[in-house]
This record gives structure tokens, sequence and C-alpha cells, in this order.
């Protein structure tokens, strides 16, 4: 996979940025009748600039495969001391890539791999919308190529919206996400450090 594939096109980013600026910060009602969902929760604990808990309640009703995945990753500790790798201010902060983003690894090619499991179809919905907290899975320009990356949302972003699958909402720590280190990839990034799923 050539970086040119990975997650989104340079145009659409430079398109989703300048949206991006005329949305406000606030979660919108959808997004937040989601949060109330009844979980499984995904819980990752940052360190770094970063420092603390973030706490991701996923949503199986609305993509159970991506769901599934994740968990699956996170049971097995494959996330574990993998980095944020692409942080975008007023954006997007991106981790996942268990085969090229564990933390003290050669970060050049981070954001350009995925797991030992397949590749997931899209399950792409209109009923949410990418805002403030929301979690998406990172894909490259084939919509059923998602495999173990996601990113959270520092600000709304509804360009997204029916392009990338929404797999939660963080309900807890967007203070740690807001003090992710920026940078693609950051100087010094952020790592997950442990990735546990609580049912």
């Amino acid at each position: 996979m050539s970086r040119s594939d990975t997650f989104l096109a340079a145009g659409i980013f430079a398109a989703g940025l300048a949206i991006v600026g005329g949305y406000g910060l606030s979660q919108s009602a959808q997004a937040q009748e989601a949060v109330d969902g009844p979980g499984p929760n995904l819980v990752i604990e940052v360190a770094g600039a970063a420092n603390g808990t973030i706490v991701i309640d996923m949503l199986p009703e609305v993509a159970p495969l991506h769901v599934a995945q994740i968990a699956t990753l996170a049971r097995e500790g494959a996330y574990d001391n993998v980095v944020f790798h692409r942080v975008i201010d007023g954006f997007m902060a991106q981790t996942g890539d268990v085969q090229n983003g564990k933390a003290g690894a050669d970060l050049s090619r981070a954001g350009m791999g995925g797991s030992n499991l397949p590749n997931i179809p899209a399950e792409f919905t209109t009923d949410l919308s990418f805002q403030r907290g929301v979690v998406g899975m990172a894909r490259a320009n084939d919509p059923d190529s998602a495999n173990s990356q996601f990113f959270i949302m520092f600000a709304p972003g509804t360009f997204l919206d029916g392009q990338y699958t929404i797999v939660g909402n963080v309900v807890s720590g967007m203070d740690v996400v807001d003090a992710i280190q920026r940078g693609e990839p950051p100087a010094t990034p952020d790592v997950m450090t442990k990735v546990t799923v609580q049912e």
C-alpha cells in the first residue's frame, strides 16, 4: 500500500480542514444518543504528553464487524505500545497501526500497515455524523480496506459522513485526546501503552 493510498487523499484533507473551521466543537444530539449506548468499552491507557485514560463506547449495533475486529486485536494485546502516528490539529488523531506503529520502532511506514486479520467490508451509516469525540475506522482508497487503524475526531468533520465507518464515541478522556502531540508522525508520539475491552 502506498502512502498516497493511506486513510484520506490530500485533496480531501485540504477540503475537510477548510470545512472543519466552520463547525462548532460540541457533539450533536445524534452523537450524544450513540454515546449512551451499552458498550463494550475500549479503554486506552496513554503515555506521553497526553498522559491518562481514554474510554470509548463502541457501537456494535452500528458497525458489528469493525467493533469485533478492534475488540479481538485489543484482547490479543496487538494495540499495546502503538503510537498515535498521524495527528492533525483541528481534525483528528490516528493510531492503531499494529504492524508499523510500535513505539521505539522506525515510524517511517506508520500508517501503511494493518494487522494479521483480514480487511473489513465498509459499514457506513448515515444515521451518525463525525462530530467531536467520534471514533472512525481508517482505510485506504478502497472502502473495504479498513483493518486495525482508527481515528478520534478533535472537531466535527461531517465531510467524512457516509465514507468512513463510525465505531464509537469517547465517553471519558477527551482532555487526554486533546493533549496528543500533533505531527505526521509527531516528533515524540504519544503511545497507547495498554488497550483493553470492558464489557
